[in-house]
């Protein structure tokens, strides 16, 4: 009798699998970014489910729909927060593209980079390179100690180390100044941090959120494969922070296995940090369905910096990301420079690389020799003869871990932030850029590359080959992962 309850029980299961199976298939066709996907996704899911369904719904989706769904509250919330001129030159150029009809015609370079931005490039800010760990960390700590109302921090990733410390007594002698605090977090990035720490500043009165909120159910906590990969730090309304650091030890250089760790970071004053600000807002709101009191008085500087703030996730109409690298390699006249650790393009932004080769740019793609990611030691190189084929060159950083993400275009746009040139950025995180349209940045971020190329060896078409055959078998292997890597 038992084992006949057995198999019924396992009969209903599987049936209920292949119900389930037939659903999440069509679920793929509809909504996955590819014929390819679609049809490797509905396969299995029509012929295995029972070990495809939860590998789909954790990997295989590329909208965050949840997160959407929160995005008209914020707006209304957020247009009765701020004055209606920060508004639509900062956050909604899009009338200002528009005729009667509602067709853009404003065109041009610039223009498409707002498009998909979904906010101005602005004049009046103060934009200053960090290059290193130190100067980075100083940098915050030191706009943190001199906060007087509020600060807005946001991380992939906190460590419970010494600079993790050092962070948290300087959030937590803020709040003890009267400054309002507020923290959010990346529970996947910062998966280690001790309940203890997240405690302490709970305790003090300092707001702390994770992205995905509490108290929204259990299977927003299951979708592992969108994660928020900013950094951003807003002071008081007038200064801001953005780039590659996370908060932890090993980007001051003290990781024993990696040594020095390259990375770039930005200081920016003026009104790009709004954008900064209100995507913190956007973060926050998700988490907590609340907004932090914040402020909204424009502050210019002299330097007169153009800068335009674009963030990226899976909840755009458009895939804003990849089409933003994609333009801007395609729109260069002179060089294509890239600096990035995990360098997986997808098809179109390698087709702009190589045509920009052919063209006869000059086009360097620097990456670190050696990585954090066992997955990146192979997967770059099943794109890098391509590029070599073409023309371009390719650069290994070889003085430590090369973490920094930077595209600098021709002396027209360098583009810094948490992006990197991978289809994970481009499609699963959500991410932040800056795009600086302004000819003494892009010489100094010029300077910059050119003494990190001095750290670096050039990669040629006979080191490829000289790998032995399982390396290359793997590289060709890691190339099937490369959607969720």
């Amino acid at each position: 009798m038992a084992s006949s309850w057995f198999n019924i029980s396992v009969t209903f299961l599987i049936f209920i699998s292949y119900l389930l199976g037939l659903y999440s298939a069509y679920h793929a066709i509809m909504h996955s970014r590819t014929s390819q996907g679609s049809t490797a996704w509905a396969v299995s899911l029509l012929t295995i489910p029972y070990l495809t369904l939860p590998f789909y719904w954790t990997f295989g989706r590329v909208k965050y729909y949840d997160y959407g769904e929160y995005l008209q509250d914020f707006e209304r919330e957020l247009m009765a927060l701020v004055p209606k001129a920060i508004y639509e030159k900062l956050i909604m150029p899009m009338e200002r593209f528009s005729n009667e009809n509602g067709t853009y015609t404003n065109k041009g370079e610039i223009a498409v980079l707002e498009k998909l931005a979904k906010n101005s490039f602005s004049s009046g800010n103060h934009i200053k390179l960090l290059i290193d760990g130190k100067k980075t960390y100083d940098s915050i700590l030191t706009a943190i100690h001199n906060a007087n109302e509020y600060i807005l921090a946001q991380y992939y990733e906190i460590n419970d180390d010494v600079i993790g410390n050092r962070f948290k007594n300087a959030l937590l002698d803020a709040v003890n100044r009267g400054v309002n605090v507020y923290l959010q977090y990346d529970e996947l990035g910062s998966y280690d941090l001790p309940d203890e720490y997240l405690e302490e500043l709970n305790n003090a009165g300092i707001n702390v959120s994770r992205f995905s909120g509490s108290g929204k159910g259990w299977i927003r906590r299951l979708r592992l494969n969108f994660r928020n990969h900013r950094k951003i730090v807003v002071i008081d309304g007038k200064t801001s922070f953005m780039g590659g650091l996370n908060i932890g030890d090993e980007y001051l250089g003290w990781d024993n296995d990696f040594g020095p760790w390259r990375d770039t970071h930005l200081e920016i004053k003026g009104p790009a940090t709004y954008s900064l600000q209100v995507s913190f807002l956007r973060d926050w709101y998700f988490g907590t369905e609340e907004l932090p009191s914040t402020k909204w008085k424009m502050h210019t500087h002299n330097a007169d910096q153009s800068a335009l703030i674009l963030t990226t996730g899976p909840v755009e109409e458009l895939e804003n990301c990849g089409l933003m690298f994609t333009h801007c390699v395609s729109s260069a006249k002179d060089k294509v420079w890239v600096a990035t650790p995990y360098f997986v393009p997808d098809e179109r932004v390698l087709s702009a690389l190589q045509l920009a080769a052919l063209k006869g740019l000059d086009v360097r793609i620097m990456m670190p020799c050696k990585t954090d990611n066992i997955l990146f030691k192979f997967a770059p190189y099943a794109y890098l003869k391509d590029l070599l084929d073409a023309g371009a060159k390719v650069y290994l950083y070889e003085k430590g871990f090369m973490h920094q993400k930077v595209l600098l275009i021709d002396n027209k746009y360098s583009i810094i932030g948490t992006a990197n040139m991978d289809n994970r950025s481009f499609y699963l995180n959500f991410e932040t850029v800056a795009v600086v349209n302004d000819q003494n940045f892009c010489s100094q971020t010029e300077e910059m590359i050119v003494e990190d190329f001095k750290n670096a060896s050039i990669l040629t078409e006979e080191d490829i080959y000289s790998h032995p055959w399982w390396f290359i078998f793997l590289t060709r292997l890691t190339r099937l992962l490369s959607p969720i890597l």
